[in-house]
């Protein structure tokens, strides 16, 4: 019994191991986001992040935002690009957001 636990917990763990390489979903934007930068999806810099995360953007062409916390209330003081993505995945360590379009809250 102890050993079928084992072998189920090491598949468990391998999987969890493998980056998703899929290109994510581009949804409407509906996620307020205070983002460093937003740049194209096809960009050296959003390739690196991306990769950082386990995401594929080739085929994509839509703007992403790099290092964004999301907005919570009104007023919020952003002080870097406020946009309005996709809402982000919480595997992505707020490090990239995708399909934002600049806001002015």
């Amino acid at each position: 019994m102890f050993s079928k636990l084992f072998v189920a917990s090491v598949f468990v763990t391998l999987a969890a191991a493998i980056p998703n390489t899929t290109p994510p979903p581009v949804t409407p934007p509906t996620s307020n986001q205070c983002c460093a930068s937003v740049v194209s999806s096809t960009s050296a810099a959003a390739s690196a992040v991306a990769a950082l995360v386990g995401l594929d953007l080739t085929g994509l062409d839509v703007p992403v935002g790099l290092s964004c916390s999301s907005i919570t209330v009104i007023g919020n003081n952003c002080g870097n690009t406020t946009v309005t993505c996709d809402a982000p995945e919480a595997e992505w360590n707020n490090l990239i957001a995708i399909n934002c379009i600049p806001v002015t809250l």
